[in-house]
């Protein structure tokens, strides 16, 4: 496919996507500086005359991931280049970026990624039908029918699918809902959490980028909610290029592109994802050297802002009242005739599901607390409590126990209201929302390890159970407050994203013209720091501001919504806790666990649990199928041409023995299985009789190198085996029967030694008659005891060695003859059901 991008990419189409993108980077580096400007005067204004919301109760870790990873295990891939699903190792570390191997082995060699997935921007889906319709939105002169299968033929019924709109797609395939499930939860935390790359963090450089993107998107008519405000600041801006470029490349190559429907989609694609590259690779470049013009500028700025700070306060304060004389009559009327209407039921759309969410995490981290709590009350151990403290410590990041709450705020529906207000899509609030959630709850553990770490120094071990309740109690008070405020706030910011844009959009017509003559009220040496288009801005955002106060605070009286009150101040019962923020996170595995040692130990325990989320087990299969280790079904796919067998039996070839290398146990059932070796063998039993369990019982079975090995128990399952069944039952019944002749053929040959013997001594009569008389007795004893033996055979051979287990059991414990027996001595349909026997070897 390179020769399809190098044809319809050509030399003079690559420098007009160099000139578009350059001329893009050229207007945001104008606003860029600007901003940079502004956003440093309200930090340094801050600083100085401090201020800030109110204290939060619970702590804050400042590097959660430090020393973990998020995930590792194998999925099938399919690769474009040659229409082949391979088999790859998923390595995914605190980053959080999707990094594919063609082997575990690779990875354990440290060698480079084949494929190092940045999920910013996508979207992680688990159905060819949805995948389809995005398809289509996206390209949307080339369009396929609903009915049209897509070029993509999935081996097995559970997709997963990472779909972007300008980038390269990505596919794969597990081979049950149980692995879709928990993979899908683990790709949606790689996008959510590459799309969270503003760092809140960087008070500067962060509301400079951000409000020169919005200022940058109204000047060419969008002020709504954009979607694709997600990633990195050079991924964030390749996006705004693309914004307007693809649309425009899509008319111009989409019509020259020839084949069939799926052949046309596939070379669009792979022509997108080349455009996205090189405008990516541009804005990585323009953005640094953006960003380092404006740093060293900083000093000399700060400077300046320090000493003018008071002529700068008194002149903003001068200008906005300017501003509100002419914005707010107008703006006042646009809220009462097509806003404060609005505010209930956008505010009551955000806070069922936001609540919910948040209700859904108190009771995921109160659920695991109370699993810590019976472990110690049940004597768990020191080791096990120290793995589930471990555990406790990433609740936050674990994206299948946090998916309860996440999938809460995925039902927030915004319809009727986001075409009114020209809001994109809800996904900005849900992504919002759901990293607040995974905050707190990181918050809610640090501050619960914290306090039972300073409550175990202070009281000791003893009473572990009544220390972990009262840190829980604690904890939990403490996260109530803590979530209404973070929620409290997420409405606002939400309220003010759905409402400033529209009013801004509505008042444009009749205030941006009016605007230029306010900036002559500005001096010269001040209007770096001082834009009339922010402080008009700001007039808008206070018009409404009381409004949205007075919705929240309304909302918080409900008691439905678990919020409290403005007027409800929550004094800082711990006034010590907040130095303890500094202290690093506690090593529970150090505490109450083994260390691990040095070399290979050091990949027990303490290697497991710094992995997030543990590898992915199907229930009832062994480990070496985990995760789809074989390509499932390869011959329902018509356009490999068979290929997959070959490739398959070349890679056997390469690799052989792969699957039989040996292992050492990982539990006390694998040790036992090397002590007591299981065999499995097949009798015949009808199959509404014949029910799983295991039997204790004596006999012997020849193995395969012809060593006898004693039978110990016998567990009988469903099997349809029949020649092998007879095989192993004769084998097992003739091993006892052997036995048996073996003794009569001994109690013969003792009856011949002596009747020799009487015909040898004739000369002893009384010695004679004597030992005829013993002959006789024991010949009599000899003869009953074989009759004796010959009907425990008869019995032995007529009893099944497996029956239901509900059947009649006589005092011994043995099983007594059932019908089963008689039908199969008397011979059964060979086609009947049949049992499978595990024999345990002594």
């Amino acid at each position: 496919m390179g020769d399809v991008v190098s044809s319809h990419l050509d030399e003079s189409r690559r420098e007009m996507i160099t000139a578009r993108t350059r001329d893009v980077m050229t207007q945001f580096g104008d606003l860029y500086e600007k901003q940079y400007a502004v956003a440093l005067f309200n930090f340094v204004r801050v600083e100085i005359e401090g201020g800030g919301g109110a204290q939060s109760q619970l702590l804050h870790r400042k590097d959660p991931l430090a020393g973990h990873t998020i995930f590792s295990g194998s999925l099938f891939q399919y690769l474009e280049e040659n229409r082949k699903w391979r088999n790859r190792f998923v390595f995914i570390p605190n980053s959080y970026a999707i990094n594919l191997y063609e082997s575990k082995a690779a990875h354990d060699r440290n060698l480079h990624p084949k494929i190092s997935i940045n999920c910013a921007g996508y979207k992680a889906l688990t159905s060819m039908e949805e995948y389809v319709e995005l398809l289509n939105s996206s390209l949307s002169e080339i369009k396929a029918k609903p009915s049209n299968a897509p070029f993509i033929k999935c081996p097995t019924q559970f997709p997963l699918i990472l779909w972007h709109p300008y980038a390269r797609h990505y596919y794969f395939c597990v081979v049950t809902e149980k692995e879709q499930k928990k993979w899908h939860a683990v790709l949606q935390d790689c996008v959510r959490h590459s799309n969270n790359a503003l760092s809140e963090e960087n008070t500067v450089q962060t509301p400079a980028f951000t409000d020169s993107v919005r200022r940058y998107r109204q000047v060419k008519g969008h002020y709504g909610t954009w979607e694709m405000m997600c990633g990195s600041p050079p991924q964030i801006l390749a996006n705004l290029v693309l914004e307007t470029l693809q649309p425009e490349l899509r008319n111009e190559i989409g019509p020259r592109l020839k084949g069939k429907l799926q052949d046309r989609q596939r070379k669009w694609m792979l022509i997108s994802d080349a455009v996205y590259r090189q405008v990516l690779t541009q804005t990585n470049g323009q953005y640094a050297a953006l960003v380092n013009a404006c740093e060293a500028q900083k000093p000399s700025l700060d400077a300046r802002l320090r000493g003018d700070m008071d002529m700068l306060v008194t002149t903003k304060e001068h200008v906005i009242g300017k501003i509100r004389a002419l914005v707010m009559p107008k703006a006042e009327q646009l809220l009462r005739s097509s806003i404060q209407s609005y505010l209930g039921s956008i505010l009551e759309a955000l806070m069922e599901p936001t609540s919910r969410g948040f209700a859904e995490v108190r009771d995921t981290f109160f659920k695991e607390v109370v699993e810590i709590s019976k472990n110690s009350l049940n004597g768990g151990g020191k080791d096990k409590l120290g793995e589930q403290l471990e555990r406790l410590s990433m609740l936050a990041f674990h994206p299948v126990k946090m998916q309860s709450g996440y999938q809460q705020m995925q039902q927030l529906n915004l319809e009727g209201l986001q075409q009114r207000f020209d809001v994109s899509s809800p996904n900005v609030f849900v992504s919002r929302a759901q990293i607040l959630m995974r905050e707190q709850m990181d918050n809610a553990v640090f501050t619960f390890e914290q306090l039972l770490h300073q409550a175990l120094e202070a009281q000791g071990e003893e009473d572990l159970c009544k220390n972990i309740q009262k840190c829980q109690d604690r904890v939990i008070k403490k996260y109530d407050y803590d979530s209404s405020t973070v929620r409290k706030k997420f409405f606002r910011e939400a309220l003010l994203q759905i409402i400033i844009p529209y009013m801004l959009q509505q008042l444009a017509p009749s205030c941006t013209p009016e605007l230029p003559r306010f900036q002559e009220l500005i001096f010269e040496d001040l209007s770096h720091f001082l834009l009339v288009e922010n402080m008009y801005e700001e007039v808008v955002l206070q018009s409404v501001s009381k409004d949205i106060m007075m919705a929240v605070k309304e909302a918080a009286v409900q008691r439905r919504h678990n919020l409290y009150r403005d007027s409800i101040v929550l004094t800082n019962s711990d006034p010590n806790l907040h130095l303890l923020e500094e202290t690093p996170s506690v090593d529970w595995g150090a505490k109450f666990g083994s260390d691990g040692g040095e070399g290979g130990e050091e990949k027990g325990f303490r290697g497991r649990r710094k992995q997030v989320v543990s590898m992915i087990q199907l229930e009832g299969l062994p480990i070496p199928y985990e995760s789809c280790l074989e390509v499932p079904g390869v011959e329902l796919i018509p356009e490999e041409d068979g290929d997959f067998a070959e490739d398959d039996s070349e890679e056997n070839e390469e690799n052989p023995g792969q699957s039989e290398n040996p292992k050492s146990p990982d539990s006390v059932t694998q040790i036992r299985d090397l002590i007591n070796p299981v065999v499995e063998v097949v009798l015949p039993g009808p199959e509404e009789d014949a029910t799983t369990g295991t039997e204790t019982t004596n006999g012997t079975i020849t193995m395969e190198d012809g060593l006898q090995e004693e039978v110990t128990h016998v567990t009988t399952i469903v099997g349809d085996s029949l020649s092998k069944s007879k095989s192993i039952m004769e084998e097992l019944m003739g091993s006892r029967k052997q036995k048996e002749l073996q003794d009569e053929a001994a109690i013969q040959r003792a009856i011949k030694e002596m009747e020799m013997a009487v015909q040898e001594e004739d000369s002893e009569q009384a010695s004679e008659q004597e030992a005829s008389e013993q002959e006789v007795s024991e010949q009599e004893a000899s003869e009953q005891e074989a009759s004796e033996h010959a009907a425990d055979a008869s019995d032995t051979e007529s009893q099944p060695l497996a029956t239901d287990c509900g059947s009649r059991n006589d005092d011994s414990g043995f099983q007594s003859p059932t019908n089963e027996a008689e039908t199969i001595t008397n011979g059964s349909d060979p086609t009947a059901d049949l049992v499978d026997v595990e024999l345990l070897l002594a």
